[in-house]
């Protein structure tokens, strides 16, 4: 079945077999140096070193211990929470709004709440700067939840718009024309039916929010520090293995939150 094509058209496995293979090399060369951290997390030195010497906990039990470490993951996951459930409603209600008109505006405004996706994270986090200055959120849990609210936005938008795509709107127009208010037929109607992409672009916003570090960098400090901006200020200062640990913890937590997303997205 490899080399047996059943039409004259068809490209058999064996013929994209070098296909296979160069997206083999792509993802190995991506994911490896995610990969090295995790062993790199179990040892015992000071230094971060591959392969390992001697393995030990060592370094995940001074994360925990450690309260500038607890403080900073403490206010990545606030702002990461908040990040979600704003980010989650705004973009669904923007969804369901430029869904469900006909007006060729919306296609300006679909570009204009996706521009955060085209523009580079770094000039988006000056002019953030720049404009949390004057009215004092730089280096606030407001602040910081605003700015990685712009950021999901986009992200919520697509997921839920796909799965706008596959619900016939008709349906809600049945509840309306039986006395049902708008507001009250998308929650009845439509939401349930569109429920699951929601929460996959939910579980995208706050994985976008816990891992940003360039905005980070720019409008949060003090004791408003979140994990990622504490753990790029310690490569820069000092090698530190605690950061491997951290990482380690991080990707679980991310292949785990997609895992959930994918999920989702599978059931629908």
């Amino acid at each position: 079945m490899l080399n047996s094509p059943a039409t004259d058209t068809q490209v058999t496995h064996l013929q994209r077999l070098w296909l296979y293979v160069v997206c083999f090399l792509v993802l190995f060369f991506l994911i490896a140096p995610t990969l090295l951290v995790i062993p790199m997390s179990f040892s015992d030195s000071r230094y971060l070193q591959f392969p390992p010497e001697t393995w030990s906990l060592r370094w995940y039990r001074a994360y925990f211990e450690s309260p500038e470490w607890i403080r900073a993951t403490s206010v990545s996951f606030q702002v990461a929470v908040l990040t979600m459930i704003l980010a989650t409603v705004t973009g669904t209600l923007a969804s369901y709004g430029l869904h469900a008109t006909k007006a060729r505006l919306s296609r300006y405004l679909t570009v204009l709440l996706t521009l955060p996706m085209v523009i580079p994270i770094i000039l988006l986090a000056v002019g953030l700067f720049l404009t949390f200055a004057p009215v004092g959120l730089n280096s606030t849990i407001l602040g910081l939840v605003l700015a990685h609210t712009i950021l999901a936005i986009p992200l919520v938008m697509i997921t839920v718009t796909a799965g706008l795509q596959n619900f016939d709107i008709n349906q809600e127009m049945v509840a309306r024309s039986m006395g049902a208010s708008r507001p009250w037929a998308f929650l009845t109607v439509t939401l349930p039916q569109i429920r699951n992409s929601v929460l996959s672009g939910a579980l995208l916003a706050f994985i976008i929010s816990l891992d940003e570090v360039v905005i980070a960098l720019l409008i949060a400090g003090g004791d408003k520090a979140t994990l990622t901006r504490r753990m790029f200020l310690a490569l820069r200062d000092e090698i530190d293995p605690t950061i491997a640990a951290i990482s380690t913890l991080l990707v679980a937590l991310s292949v785990l939150m997609l895992t959930l997303s994918q999920l989702l997205q599978s059931r629908k």
